[in-house]
């Protein structure tokens, strides 16, 4: 069964895109980018131009997708969406490239997976709009230059650091997507369930924003899976009473961790004395891979003072021997 609180899309998400905002005033949170990005928008509209580039990063689930829709939705203009992945070859980016009109969005998710050599034909497209590809091998081989309209690249990822700088450099509009509050994550709660006529009292949505990890996705995801219980064990009205106790058959605690949360912590604890434990000793002795585990596990557990980060490793914090209610003896044995 897939981990309920990841960030990252699962398949039964598609029905985010039923209840996805189009316009940037609907777009609940992130209050600075939203604010910024309206006047890059405007000031673009009125100028008659494409608007810069963006480059969009931060952990999954957090709103990255539905803010390339968004723009392109304010700026009037229609939207590509592709994948890093996707990407093998030229022939891959030529494709996508040439069916955009003037002031389309092309949206590149995941972008720093793009291979280099595919990131150096890309340098010339986001600068001066035109693609420039060799066809051919050996001495058969010519370079072909395609004149491409202006257009606004959205790159969004998970990993920043993992791009390179001259591709960085080449986006106008850089921006961090951060952990949502509670209040706003109530608020993203109370419109799903407007849009999807599902009612849910305050202290309901409430509840389901404490547990939902700063991440809309996941709080989205809740929502559907409290409203089943609510239906089945009630009268479809999402009450305090039936949102806890399908959240604790769900197995999703009080501060949003889940059995997998327990297990990274409680590894530390018992097999590393607390800390501090290099990640790959510690992907190892839970069966995760190294990346999964700074993708997906650590930033909500950093973010809530659970787990630190030193030179030396990852180490629990009295925060989490408390909310585990162990004793740091008992690490000893």
């Amino acid at each position: 069964m897939a981990r309920l609180v990841t960030g990252d899309e699962l398949e039964e998400d598609t029905f985010e895109t039923s209840i996805r905002p189009i316009s940037i005033d609907e777009y609940i949170g992130q209050s600075e980018l939203k604010e910024n990005l309206n006047i890059f928008m405007k000031a673009a509209k009125m100028r008659g131009e494409a608007l810069d580039h963006v480059l969009l990063y931060g952990p999954p689930g957090l709103g990255k997708t539905t803010m390339a829709y968004i723009i392109a939705n304010e700026m009037g203009t229609n939207i590509k969406t592709t994948s890093g992945p996707a990407i093998e070859k030229s022939g891959d980016l030529a494709a996508v490239l040439s069916t955009l009109e003037p002031g389309d969005v092309l949206f590149i998710d995941e972008i720093h997976r793009i291979p280099r050599f595919i990131e150096e034909i890309l340098y010339s497209a986001m600068e001066d709009f035109k693609l420039d590809i060799i066809v051919g091998s050996d001495s058969s081989s010519r370079n072909i230059t395609i004149d491409l309209p202006p257009f606004t690249l959205v790159g969004a990822t998970t990993r920043a650091g993992d791009l390179t700088g001259p591709l960085r450099d080449r986006f106008g509009i850089v921006s961090r997507l951060n952990f949502y509050t509670e209040d706003e994550l109530k608020d993203i709660v109370l419109r799903t369930s407007r849009v999807l006529k599902s009612p849910i009292n305050e202290d309901a949505a409430y509840e389901l924003a404490k547990r939902s990890r700063g991440t809309p996705r996941i709080a989205n995801r809740l929502f559907k899976r409290v409203r089943d219980f609510a239906l089945v064990m009630g009268n479809g009205n999402i009450d305090l009473d039936i949102t806890k106790t399908a959240l604790d058959k769900l197995k999703v605690d009080a501060f949003g961790l889940d059995a997998t949360d327990y297990n990274l912590l409680n590894s530390i604890i018992e097999k590393f004395n607390g800390g501090p434990v290099g990640i790959d000793a510690l992907a190892s002795s839970i069966g995760e891979e190294a990346s999964t585990i700074e993708d997906v596990y650590e930033p909500y557990l950093l973010q809530n003072g659970f787990l630190k980060r030193t030179s030396r490793g990852r180490m629990v914090t009295e925060k989490a021997y408390e909310y585990l209610k162990k004793g740091k003896q008992d690490s000893l044995f």
